[in-house]
Order: structure tokens, then sequence, then C-alpha cells
């Protein structure tokens, strides 16, 4: 539970390092909005890293560390987009979703 605690942490920091601009910053130089990225991703590495850690430490290969990361990304992704962005959620995202959720299922079908 810690793993995917700290998962969701690192990808809250890290959706907001790579959007936040696109909601007004874009008038801002690219320079200083790439400046402010890496500051806000820094602190996300240091909740990945140590997510990652755990979870390897308590028996998740690295494969199922991506994939649980990478489901994770979508989901904190789709209240970003709605929330912030004020973009609209459509079928095919969730279809998407459904897609990643399956290879989620895949590399954890006969985990131990």
């Amino acid at each position: 539970m810690p793993t995917i605690l700290l998962l969701t942490i690192s990808n809250l920091f890290m959706t907001t390092a790579w959007y936040w601009h696109l909601k007004g910053g874009m008038n801002k130089p690219l320079f200083t909005v790439i400046l402010i990225s890496w500051g806000i991703a820094f602190v996300e590495y240091c909740f990945a890293v140590p997510a990652n850690r755990i979870g390897f430490a308590h028996g998740w290969s690295a494969g199922q560390l991506k994939i649980a990361q990478e489901a994770i990304a979508l989901l904190v992704f789709g209240g970003f987009m709605v929330t912030v962005l004020g973009e609209p959620l459509h079928w095919r995202h969730f279809a998407a979703f459904l897609c990643i959720m399956a290879g989620v299922a895949f590399l954890f079908v006969g985990r131990s």
C-alpha cells in the first residue's frame, strides 16, 4: 500500500509539472516554464524513487511497478484533465484506461 500511495502522490506532482502551464501559463517564457516544471518534477522524484524501492523490496517486479505507475498516471491525468483543464472525458478515455488495466492484470496474475 505505501507503494501505491507514493506513486499516486508522485503522479500528482508529475502531471502538474508537465501540464500546469497549459492553463494560465502559456504567456510565460518557455525557459521559465521549464525551470518551474523541473522544480515540481524534483518533488515528484522524491516520491517516485522511494515508491519503486519499497515496491521492489516487497517483491514487485520492475514491470509491475511500471504498469502500476502508468495506470495511476491515467487516473491522475483524467482527474487533472477534467478539473484543471476543463476538458470532458469521452468513451475513448475509458476504453483506453480499460486496455491499460488489462495490462496491469496480465502482469499481476500469478504474482505470489
